[in-house]
């Protein structure tokens, strides 16, 4: 779940912004420190989800993309579904965020599939 919200977090970030400064905060999501970022930086970088060039510059990688436009598109469908169900928006989000995680590739695909028919 951890490498998951770190890589929603980045492509988040690099769809919005070209530079930014920590700490930081983007949708209820906190940089709490340099030892933070550095921290999930490594294991992210060990795991092949992103480069960092030798100026500190974070780039996702094929894989990196793939898994944060797959929480990112998760993220998006069921708080709109919930919002849907009558679900207020804010917690709608939240739920949603602890959802996305959690649920099967399988499940997801089959609400996914419910919601379009």
């Amino acid at each position: 779940q951890s490498v998951q919200s770190n890589l929603d977090f980045m492509n988040q970030l690099n769809q919005a912004y070209a530079y930014v400064q920590l700490p930081l905060k983007l949708r209820q999501q906190n940089a709490h420190s340099d030892l933070y970022v550095y921290t999930n930086k490594k294991n992210l970088r060990e795991k092949e989800h992103i480069t960092v060039t030798k100026e500190g510059f974070i780039y996702l990688t094929p894989s990196g993309r793939e898994i944060a436009e797959m929480i990112y598109e998760r993220h998006e469908l069921l708080t709109r579904w919930l919002v849907k169900l009558g679900v207020d928006e804010k917690i709608a989000a939240e739920d949603a965020c602890r959802i996305e995680h959690d649920i099967s590739k399988e499940s997801f695909e089959a609400i996914k599939n419910h919601i379009k028919s």
